[in-house]
C-alpha cells in the first residue's frame, strides 16, 4: 500500500516561552519533529511533506538532518490545519494511494496506530483518530454513531451538549491521498477563529455520501506538546513505553525507572543496564553487553560482552569491540577499541586506535589537541600502556610495546620496545627532615607576628 505522510509543523508554540520553534524542543534527546517523521518513516511512506512556518528555515533543517528525501513546504500565513495541508497539495499531485496527517509537537503516536487506520480505510473514505480524555477541555469534539463519524466539532463552536462528549478528535486524519485534497480545497472559514479546519473535510466527505469513521488510541498517544510541562509529560511517557518494551525484549534493567534512553537508542536481549544510565542519541548495545551505574552514552557501539562502567563517559566515535571492558572515570570519544582491551580507570581515549587485548593503565591521556588541529594515537596489539602516560598525538605504539609510568610518549615506540619518557629521579638523603623544620619555624615566626 502506497503511503504518503504530511506533517504539519508550523507552529510558534507561545505557551512553550522560548525563541525555539516548538517542534525544536527535544524529547529523549532528539526535536519533537524527529519524532513524528521516524513514526512516519516506519511506514515506509511515497512521499513525506512537512509544512513549516514559525522558525521555517531552522525547521527545515532539522527535517533534512533526519532525511534528505523529505520535502518541506511554507505555510505563511497560518490560516489553520486544513490550510496548511493544502501547502503540500503541489508536492503529493503525482503521488498514489494512501495520505495520513501527522503533527509536529505529537511525539507518541504509534506505528501500530496508524497502521489500523490504513486498515480501517476499507471500510470508510476518511478515517480520524479519536481518543476517550479524561478531561476533555478544550479538544474538539467526535460526533458519532457507532464507529461512524458524523462531525467534528471545534471546542469554540460546540453546543454545551456537544461540549459534554468525552470522544475527543486528536487531528490525525487519513483518507486517499487526492480525496483528502480534494476536501482541502473547499474548507472554509466561516467559524468562530475564521481559519481553515481540517476537521470540516469529515462533513464535506458526508455531502458527497462519503463515509467517516473513528480509530481509537489510548489517550497518552495523543499527547499535544503546547507547553514545557506537557514536554516533561511527554518524556516521562516515552522513557515508560522505552523501558517497558526493553524488559520485554530480554534487557535486563536493575533500576528501570533511573535509565533514560533517546528516540533511536537500540539494545540487545541480554544485555543488563544499570542505575542512572543515560543514553544520548545514535546508541547500539549489542547482546550480552554490561552498562554499569551512572554512564552516560551517545553516538557509540558496544559490541557483545563489552562491559562499560561505573560512571564512564562514550561519545560520538566510541567503538567498543567483543569483552571490551571500561571502566570508572573513563571517556572515549573517537576511537576504537579492538577485541579484549581493558582500560580500568581515570583516562581519556580519544580520537584513538587500541589494538586487540590492549592494556590501558590508570591516568592515560592521548592528548589529541593542539589548539587549532586534532590528531590521531594509534596502539597495537598486546601493548601496555603504564599509567599516567600521556600519548602525545600523532604518535604510535607498537605491538606488544611497553610505555613506563609517568612517560610522555612524543615518538613513535617500535614493536615489542620499552619507551621511558620521565625526568631522571633524584633523591636527597635527609633533606626532607630539614626541610620540614625549616617551614615549621618560618610558620611559628609568622604565627607570632615576626
Amino acid at each position: 500500500m502506497q503511503v504518503s505522510v504530511i506533517v504539519l509543523a508550523a507552529g510558534q508554540g507561545t505557551r512553550m516561552n522560548s525563541d525555539l520553534p516548538k517542534v525544536l524542543h527535544r524529547m529523549a534527546g532528539a526535536p519533537l519533529l524527529h519524532h513524528a517523521l521516524a513514526t512516519a518513516q516506519a511506514l515506509e511512506p511515497e512521499r513525506l511533506v512537512v509544512v513549516t512556518g514559525h522558525g521555517g528555515e531552522a525547521v527545515v533543517a532539522a527535517a533534512r538532518d533526519w532525511s534528505e528525501a523529505v520535502e518541506t513546504v511554507v505555510q505563511d500565513p497560518q490560516l489553520g490545519t486544513a490550510h496548511a495541508v493544502a501547502q503540500a497539495a503541489p508536492r503529493l499531485a503525482d503521488a498514489t494511494g494512501e495520505a495520513i496527517v501527522l503533527y509536529g509537537d505529537t511525539p507518541l503516536i504509534r506505528e501500530e496506530t496508524l497502521r489500523t487506520m490504513l486498515a480501517a480505510r476499507s471500510r470508510h473514505a476518511v478515517v480520524v483518530l479519536g481518543f476517550h480524555a479524561r478531561d476533555p477541555g478544550r479538544y474538539g469534539r467526535l460526533i458519532t454513531e457507532g464507529d461512524e463519524v458524523l462531525a467534528i466539532r471545534e471546542f469554540k463552536d460546540a453546543s454545551l451538549e456537544e461540549r459534554a462528549i468525552t470522544l475527543c478528535n486528536s487531528g490525525v486524519i487519513c483518507a486517499n491521498v487526492h480525496l483528502l485534497l480534494s476536501l482541502v480545497a473547499e474548507v472554509r472559514n466561516d467559524n468562530a477563529a475564521k481559519e481553515y479546519y481540517l476537521t470540516d473535510v469529515v462533513e464535506l466527505a458526508r455531502r458527497r455520501g462519503l463515509s467517516a469513521g473513528v480509530v481509537i488510541c489510548d489517550e497518552s498517544e495523543t499527547l499535544g506538546v503546547n507547553t514545557r510541562a506537557q514536554l516533561a509529560e511527554a518524556e516521562a511517557a516515552f522513557q515508560a513505553r522505552a523501558r517497558t518494551a526493553a524488559l520485554d525484549n530480554g534487557v535486563t534493567l536493575t533500576a528501570p525507572d533511573t535509565v533514560f534512553f533517546a528516540l533511536d537508542t537500540w539494545v540487545g536481549r541480554d544485555a543488563v543496564i544499570g542505575p542512572n544510565v543515560i543514553f544520548g542519541l545514535g546508541v547500539t548495545v549489542e547482546s550480552g553487553a554490561e552498562i554499569k551505574g551512572f554512564c552516560h552514552l551517545e553516538g557509540c557501539h558496544i559490541s557483545r560482552g563489552a562491559s562499560v562502567g561505573p560512571f564512564a563517559r562514550l561519545r560520538p566515535g566510541a567503538e567498543l569491540a567483543e569483552d571490551v571492558h571500561v571502566g570508572n572515570f573513563v571517556e572515549i570519544k573517537n576511537a576504537i577499541l579492538e577485541e579484549g582491551v581493558k582500560v580500568g580507570h581515570l583516562t581519556y581515549l580519544g580520537d584513538a586506535h587500541v589494538g586487540e587485548h590492549t592494556n590501558i593503565g590508570a591516568g592515560t591521556v592521548t592528548c589529541n589537541y593542539d589548539g587549532v588541529m586534532k590528531h590521531r594515537t594509534t596502539i597495537g596489539k598486546r601493548a601496555f600502556i603504564g599509567s599516567d602516560t600521556m600519548l602525545v598525538a600523532p604518535v604510535k605504539v607498537g605491538d606488544g610495546a611497553l610505555t613506563a609510568s609517568g612517560s610522555v610518549i612524543t615518538e613513535d615506540v617500535p614493536p615489542e620496545a620499552v619507551a621511558i619518557g620521565r625526568a631522571r629521579q633524584v633523591t636527597k638523603p635527609g633533606l626532607a627532615t630539614r626541610m620540614f623544620e625549616k617551614l615549621k619555624a618560618i610558620k611559628a615566626a609568622k604565627a607570632k607576628g615576626h
